[in-house]
């Protein structure tokens, strides 16, 4: 039997989630998480075999979760069930550990085949996110803007920046000086070569950060 813990902020995406796995006798749900540092204790804690994971959380994104995990649980098996899918996304979400991605518009019998492939070893992409992979290998000009070259901590203030907290808030939430956190903005925007936080804002939507209803 498979050990698996849901990650998904969505209360209602996440009790779906679960009722589908129940049904299966081949898996255990063993916990649940709906932010980004709580799933990194938890996964480091218990030790799943199959982690089922939002693309964006609160806290961390699913790309700096897997980044954290994946080195430390060996034979770990990804199945990233996302709203939001692009080029960067996914291929960020591939590099970090993810063996499957399936869009949540793509049905629950997708998400299904989606869990039995990636837990039984193998790799599997939802029509849509096919789709998207094909149109990029067609058209290498495809956006691939990545944020490889940014700091794990510069890419917490990014999102957080994004999701429009002030520096105090930041400050606050990472448990740093609001002069740490000026000094990580300012390496942002010098790194990124981007000068306000609407553009930060829509960069961090590019790579997958954060969600694009942050930005009006």
């Amino acid at each position: 039997m498979k050990r698996v813990i849901l990650i998904e902020d969505q209360t209602a995406i996440r009790e779906m989630q679960s009722e589908i796995i129940r049904m299966s006798p081949d898996y255990k749900i063993v916990g649940e998480a709906g932010e980004g540092h709580q799933a990194v204790a938890l996964c480091l804690e218990l030790k799943p075999d199959v982690i089922i994971l939002d693309a964006r959380l609160p806290g961390l994104s699913g790309v700096d979760i897997l980044r954290r995990i994946n080195k430390q649980l060996k034979g770990l098996r990804v199945l990233v069930f996302s709203g939001h899918e692009n080029p960067v996304l996914i291929r960020e979400m591939l590099e970090a550990g993810a063996h499957g991605f399936v869009e949540k518009t793509a049905g629950l019998m997708e998400f299904k085949k989606g869990l039995e492939t990636v837990a039984n070893g193998g790799t599997y992409f939802g029509p849509a996110v096919a789709a998207l992979l094909r149109s990029v290998v067609a058209n290498p000009s495809v956006s691939t803007a990545s944020s490889d070259f940014l700091t794990d901590r510069e890419r917490e203030v990014l999102q957080l920046v994004a999701e429009s907290n002030s520096t105090k808030e930041i400050a606050v939430k990472l448990n740093i000086s609001v002069k740490t956190v000026d000094n990580h903005r300012t390496n942002l925007m010098r790194k990124l070569n981007l000068h306000d936080v609407a553009s930060l804002t829509r960069y961090a939507i590019e790579i997958g950060l954060v969600q694009p209803r942050h930005l009006s």
